[in-house]
């Protein structure tokens, strides 16, 4: 692997996003620390440099700083409004998709969520804000700060319903009677990792062959588990 390709500074440069709390979070003192930090330092490892990382609390940031080259490597869904300026690999890890709508709410299905008048909070730039941004129609999105704060616009706002990860909906829906998720989920989010296309095609090879080698090497699935994240699971091999 040429640290060359892919760290042409000589530090590997990785941007962490933050606002996906099934790959990273910061702990009270400051520290990093996540599925996407323990890729992060792997593979700074692997091409013998250090590790510098540049830490964002919304996808859109880190694909931002990918794609302007303030960034070797990042982590983020793919989607196709994001490929004109980053090299994915292919997923590393799958992740669902759900929406969650309030307890008076009449929305019973997906398919529903779509009508003129609804309102949707999702997190601004995220993969399931570009997702929805294309196949909602009628229903009105609005676009709340980080993933972590759309719970939070739902009821007080007033809205209809919130989109997000399945694990961060569970984790900030409130216990007993209230806010429920919409089954089965609307999308599987592929969470790739990234480099700027500008690095060039042995950069983007280089950057495939570790996530494959990470995916088939049990190093993924360990540090799913190490983080004690649930509901995400480790993408299948070239998928």
């Amino acid at each position: 692997m040429s640290a060359a390709a892919l760290a042409p500074t000589g530090t590997l440069r990785a941007v962490i996003n933050t606002g996906n709390a099934v790959l990273a979070g910061r702990r009270a003192d400051g520290e990093v620390f996540g599925v996407s930090v323990d890729l992060a330092r792997e593979l700074a490892g692997r091409l013998g440099v250090p590790l510098e990382l540049a830490v964002v609390d919304g996808a859109a940031k880190s694909v931002e700083a990918v794609a302007a080259g303030r960034a070797d490597v990042g982590f983020f869904a793919i989607d196709p409004a994001r490929g004109a300026s980053v090299a994915f690999t292919a997923p590393y890890v799958l992740i669902e998709g759900c929406h969650a709508v309030r307890v008076d709410s009449p929305v019973r299905a997906n398919d529903e969520v779509d009508r003129a008048g609804l309102t949707v909070a999702v997190a601004g730039g995220s993969a399931y804000d570009l997702y929805l941004s294309r196949e909602l129609k009628a229903a009105t999105i609005v676009r709340a700060p980080t993933s972590q704060a759309v719970v939070d616009t739902l009821v007080p706002q007033g809205l209809d319903v919130a989109a997000g990860v399945r694990p961060q909906l569970h984790a900030d829906l409130p216990p007993g009677p209230g806010p429920r998720l919409l089954e089965p989920a609307f999308m599987t989010i592929r969470q790739a990792m990234g480099t700027p296309k500008a690095h060039g095609e042995a950069a983007a090879r280089a950057l495939r062959a570790f996530v494959e080698d990470a995916k088939r090497g049990g190093l993924v699935a360990a540090a799913l588990r190490r983080h004690g994240i649930e509901g995400a699971a480790v993408a299948p091999p070239g998928d």
